[in-house]
């Protein structure tokens, strides 16, 4: 092999690996609350991005949509406001008619399913609790 060849093949791997390990994961920690929620003043979710990350893959949260309809979430695909779709008024059933209501039901539904395969976490999960902490 030339040196140019073997220079290019550095590169690129070089280049691979700088990608792999700049890609934006999303904060570590995250307050979800819908923008548009905020004059009523919910109570607002602490939500540990990173510690799900662990445990979860992207797919299992996020989806796109098309045509009104949700759409699989494909690797590297921008994430996008779950509020530009689920909101009052949307043609969404109404248990997802809003950001509230879709992170209820997303949340919820796997937090029993974590319950049901781990039943010493009953507690951790119980009524609102770790999502919206009293102060």
């Amino acid at each position: 092999m030339s040196r140019k060849v073997l220079m290019c093949v550095f590169v690129a791997v070089c280049l691979s690996i700088a990608g792999i390990s700049i890609a934006d994961n999303g904060p570590a920690d995250m307050v979800l609350q819908a923008e548009k929620d905020k004059a009523k003043k919910p109570k607002p979710a602490v939500f540990p991005h990173a510690k799900h990350q662990e445990v979860a893959e992207c797919a299992d949260c996020h989806h796109s949509a098309k045509d009104g309809k949700a759409v699989p979430y494909q690797e590297g695909q921008e994430i996008g406001k779950c509020e530009d779709c689920h909101y009052k008024g949307s043609s969404m059933p109404k248990k997802l008619d809003s950001y509230k209501g879709a992170a209820h039901q997303n949340c919820k539904d796997c937090h029993k399913k974590v319950v049901e395969e781990k039943p010493e976490l009953a507690e951790k999960f119980a009524k609102c609790m770790p999502c919206h902490p009293k102060k």
